[in-house]
């Protein structure tokens, strides 16, 4: 028995080894054909592609993982600005992708009736045949979710909402003057990052939802804060096959983006709502994919739930940006600290006359020193990629003078544009003032000004923004000063390089953002005080 089965072990010994020289040539072949195939696919993209003759890095040429490495690095905006500097206005940064850095290109690609959306935004669909705002793509169906999701941004309905609004920014307010009222105000300098994503997204919870996330008081909530959404789409962004290979049906992909405690809080919050009745629903169908109140809740609760994702950060992540950027630029540049706290505290006597209508907008400078922020620091700092769209015939697509091929992805980056010497001379020094009247900018520099980007898929939330911040930045400045902590890191890489991180640069005074399509930020750290009349 025991030689039968020394026998037996010793035939499947023999048998795996044929196997194994069996499957060796196989091997052979196969890896053989995965070598000829990438070398003639290298071979085809860097000569024989119709967009050959545009400069860019070789590996950009090859493969998309270029924009990939460096949007996981949150970096893209600035590599692509330093490529604009390298290869000039037109760059090829994917195998079927050029990004453009001229005025021309930013209104021929997003004032376009023949160009959509890419379909590398379909990454973010969370279901075949059903799509938000964000990842629409068809123009005809955009538009119908753009009406919906307009309403609770109406001026009428901002109108009805600002009141609500002041209430949140009360309450920022009195957390910064109860920072002046301890002993160790100075020893522990405020975060403005912190409670300017607090504040924003509060405000976002009543407008979205009605609903009080109370981030500012309480911890309770602040799980929505940490969702990785924009940071992972980011990346799949840059990979358009990721978009048409519906890898939204991966669940496990899905709940990665997501984030699982950021979906269960903000799972709770919808369901809280939905209990309150029918009305309530009416009230949350400009976040649903149904064109009609639902009876069923969970068909409700994934609706209003994959939607709100997107219009909580659209509008929360990018108004933090330019917040916390804003009190960055005053802080740093004292010249323009005092006039806007000269032009506030002269133009308001008191906290109650805060509030949109004409004293407000007699603030120019105010409305300066927020433009300029948004042109240093875009909160949406990278490239909107779009597309020919599908039926828009068959006349050459033509680009800043250049017939565009079928297939490829188009953009302008967002940064890159806003850092062109040749419509921003010294386009990392702060200077609210080539904003003013009479400053003598040209309109081709106004021209190339768009932050919300254009046409029909610019952002809703345009005029909200600037409502929020002048409001945020009117009554801190009313009855408070504010200056620079003194050797507070800022939460910055360390793994970055510091050409990246703008040390020793002429980034040197740019407040640091990552590009994680909307802007990641740290800081600044500042000490506040009770306004005092020589700040004036």
């Amino acid at each position: 028995m025991i030689n039968d089965l020394t026998h037996s072990k010793s035939t499947r010994s023999r048998a795996a080894m044929d196997l194994s020289f069996s499957l060796v040539p196989a091997v052979i072949i196969g890896v053989g054909l995965g070598v000829a195939y990438c070398t003639l696919l290298v071979a085809y993209r860097l000569l024989f592609h119709p967009l050959r003759q545009y400069p860019g890095p070789l590996i950009a040429k090859i493969s998309g993982f270029y924009g990939a490495f460096y949007a996981f690095r949150t970096t893209l905006h600035l590599r692509t600005w330093q490529d604009h500097v390298r290869y000039g206005p037109i760059v090829r940064q994917g195998p079927n992708k050029l990004v453009f850095n001229s005025v021309q290109a930013l209104h021929d690609i997003y004032q376009n009736d023949r160009i959509t959306k890419s379909r590398a935004y379909l990454i973010s669909q969370r279901a075949p045949g059903v799509y938000g705002l964000f990842n629409a793509v068809d123009r005809f169906l955009h538009q119908k979710k753009r009406r919906l999701v307009g309403k609770p941004l109406s001026d009428r309905s901002m109108r009805a909402f600002e009141p609500t609004m002041i209430g949140q920014i009360d309450i920022f307010l009195q957390q910064l003057v109860a920072c002046c009222q301890r002993k160790d105000c100075d020893a522990i300098p405020v975060n403005m990052t912190q409670l300017s994503k607090h504040l924003t997204m509060d405000i976002m919870g009543y407008l979205a939802f009605g609903y009080p996330l109370d981030l500012q008081t309480e911890a309770t909530n602040r799980a929505v804060l940490q969702s990785k959404a924009s940071f992972l789409f980011n990346i799949g962004m840059q990979l358009p096959f990721l978009g048409a290979l519906r890898v939204h049906m991966l669940g496990s992909l899905r709940s990665l983006i997501r984030g699982k405690r950021y979906l269960r809080t903000l799972e709770r919050v919808i369901i809280e709502r939905l209990a309150e009745g029918q009305h309530v629903k009416h009230d949350l169908l400009f976040m649903s994919d149904q064109p009609r109140v639902s009876e069923n809740d969970q068909v409700w609760l994934e609706d209003v739930r994959s939607e709100a994702i997107w219009f909580l950060i659209a509008g929360s992540d990018t108004t933090s940006a330019t917040l916390s950027a804003l009190f960055f630029y005053l802080a740093k540049n004292p010249h323009c600290y005092k006039r806007l706290a000269r032009e506030i505290r002269s133009t308001f006597h008191n906290d109650g006359e805060i509030h949109s209508g004409p004293k407000l907008a007699t603030c120019a400078y105010l409305r300066a020193c927020i433009d300029e922020t948004l042109r240093m620091s875009p909160a949406l700092p990278g490239t909107l990629w779009r597309e020919k769209a599908a039926g828009a015939g068959d006349e050459p697509l033509v680009i800043d003078g250049c017939v565009i091929p079928e297939g490829t992805q188009l953009g302008v980056n967002t940064y890159a544009l806003l850092h062109s010497e040749e419509y921003f001379p010294e386009p990392f020094s702060f200077k609210p003032e080539r904003w003013l009247e009479g400053s003598g900018m040209s309109k081709t520099s106004r021209d190339a000004f768009a932050p919300f980007s254009l046409g029909a898929r610019s952002c809703l939330g345009k005029s909200m923004a600037y409502l929020e911040v002048s409001l945020v930045m009117a009554k801190t400045l009313l009855c408070l000063d504010f200056s620079e902590a003194v050797g507070i890191p800022c939460g910055h890489d360390t793994s970055l390089t510091e050409r990246e991180l703008g040390k020793d640069t002429e980034r040197v005074n740019e407040f640091q953002i990552y590009d994680a399509f909307a802007a990641v930020h740290c800081g600044p750290f500042l000490n506040f005080r009770p306004a005092q009349a020589d700040a004036e």
